[in-house]
């Protein structure tokens, strides 16, 4: 444990809080995360407006850059872009819609149009099969991280049975 001017004990290892995983100066986005967010094709993400009203914007290009850090394209987003120029804190959350399962990360964006780092995030979604011209990379240093699941779950349903429960749903449309 270290302690802060106030004398409030903080962990220096992982720890929840109000169902929150915090992870101070440690890996945050595992392997295990990275898989699961390399098999899904979309996730939101969330910005503030200027006149503080939610902005919700689907992202098909969400990946995990590096240990602690997202990234995702900005190819056709003109009110998130201009909303993290106000205020760069956002939050993705990136859901399984079959299993209802997904993790929500909440941090600080930085948008780059330049440089070495964002040559290579270019050519990583020009190899990954990203037709789309690019005009920005956004990167968000996560600052927490929690899994998001069903209510389901909680009721007993296992991930095959809510799995099987969507996947009818999805095929009788």
């Amino acid at each position: 444990m270290r302690s802060i001017r106030s004398g409030v004990q903080i962990p220096s290892g992982p720890f929840k809080f109000n169902n929150i995983l915090h992870l101070p100066e440690l890996i945050m986005i595992t392997d295990k995360i990275r898989k699961f967010m390399s098999e899904q094709k979309l996730g939101f993400v969330a910005t503030v407006s200027a006149d503080g009203t939610p902005n919700l914007s689907p992202k098909g290009t969400i990946i995990a850059w590096n240990k602690d850090t997202l990234a995702f394209a900005n190819i056709r987003s003109p009110q998130t872009m201009k909303n993290l120029k106000n205020n760069n804190s956002i939050e993705i959350n990136i859901i399984d819609p079959f299993y209802r399962k997904g993790y929500r990360f909440k941090g600080i964006a930085e948008i780059i149009t330049s440089g070495a780092k964002y040559k290579k995030i270019i050519s990583h979604y020009k190899i990954s099969g990203v037709k789309n011209p690019i005009e920005s990379v956004v990167l968000v240093k996560v600052k927490q991280m929690s899994e998001v699941t069903s209510p389901l779950y909680d009721l007993g349903y296992t991930e095959d049975e809510i799995k099987s429960k969507w996947k009818k749903y999805y095929l009788s449309l």
